[in-house]
């Protein structure tokens, strides 16, 4: 089996902003994940968890306060200018709205070319006949070129999306909850026609999204964010029943579908997500986790490896370590 290669590693990224009466808003909090060329990373976690801030990061949309973040051998955290702009060649982006993500006055066409014109990939005269492959690509008519955004479905314009976002063939594609907003027949067929382009292209992609059930079926690996922290990290096929963070087990048992056991209680967790201005010492989930021991209260569990692939931050599995030792 050939080594895989690695396109976007995040090295202990940190995020504060600065808050009133000299405090800070801890937004990610040491992270460190890598994304690989060919596979699906979905990062998944409650509102508010510092999800979004890890992306914006990622898409050197923000920069973090520590840490490196690594694509393809160069350091992209503070990158500026035109060194800035030949980098977005390699990372694009499928926003969570569609409505939201394109200029309505602008034709589908020049929507799709825009980024082609920008870094000379093809001339105007091209446009046309660029755009139309663009659609057919994500198997849309190639027709559709003339229109604009609002004579278009919202399933449509997320194809138009991610057309545009595969336009200069980059290396690694951001998907902010990109099916969030779609009825749930469209969000099958939209997932299904990503994994279609990923292997066709060779791409990574980073997806957002709360849907536990949506990571295990479409993604290869599952990092799992609470207030700003990785606190596990496994391959999707082991997401059912290889989780072992309390707040993991606590997202999966939050899962309704049609085949569910209906006799069986659907445990929910207690209380609210902690204000970011103020993170308790020790583990972050301590306060909502009915398994809480005195080492929670003081100190921030870190990854561990407990299998190829599966890192859990939980004192439940440092402890056992130690012991074991």
């Amino acid at each position: 089996m050939s080594e895989r290669e690695l396109v976007l590693s995040v090295k202990n990224v940190t995020r504060r902003f600065p808050a009133s009466g000299g405090r800070f808003l801890l937004a990610n909090n040491n992270i460190n994940l890598e994304l690989y060329r060919g596979e699906t990373l979905c990062i998944v976690g409650e509102s508010g968890c510092g999800k979004s801030t890890l992306m914006r990061m990622l898409l050197s949309l923000d920069t973090p306060s520590e840490g490196e973040i690594i694509c393809l051998g160069q350091n992209i955290a503070h990158l500026k200018g035109e060194a800035l702009r030949q980098h977005r060649r390699h990372i694009q982006m499928v926003f969570q709205d569609p409505a939201l993500a394109f200029n309505p006055k602008m034709k589908i066409k020049d929507i799709l070319c825009e980024p082609l014109l920008n870094f000379g990939m093809i001339k105007k005269s091209e446009v046309d006949t660029r755009a139309r492959q663009l659609l057919e690509m994500v198997e849309l008519p190639g027709d559709f070129a003339d229109r604009y955004p609002h004579n278009m479905s919202g399933g449509q314009r997320q194809r138009v999306g991610i057309a545009r976002a595969l336009a200069i063939e980059p290396d690694i594609v951001m998907c902010d909850e990109a099916t969030s907003a779609l009825d749930v027949s469209v969000q099958k067929t939209v997932i299904e026609l990503l994994v279609k382009l990923q292997k066709e292209h060779n791409i990574a992609i980073g997806f957002i999204c709360h849907d536990m059930a949506l990571v295990s079926q479409m993604s290869h690996r599952a990092a799992v964010m609470y207030l700003g922290n990785i606190v596990e990290i496994l391959p999707s096929d082991r997401i059912k029943d290889g989780a072992l963070h309390p707040y993991t087990k606590a997202l999966l048992g939050a899962i309704f579908d049609l085949n569910m056991d209906f006799s069986k209680k659907i445990d929910s967790i207690e209380s609210e997500i902690p204000s970011p201005l103020d993170v308790p010492v020790g583990c972050p989930f301590q306060d909502r986790c009915d398994q809480c021991m005195e080492i929670c209260k003081k100190e921030n569990p870190q990854l561990i490896k407990m299998a190829d692939g599966h890192e859990v931050a939980c004192h439940l599995y440092t402890k056992a370590e130690k012991e074991d030792k």
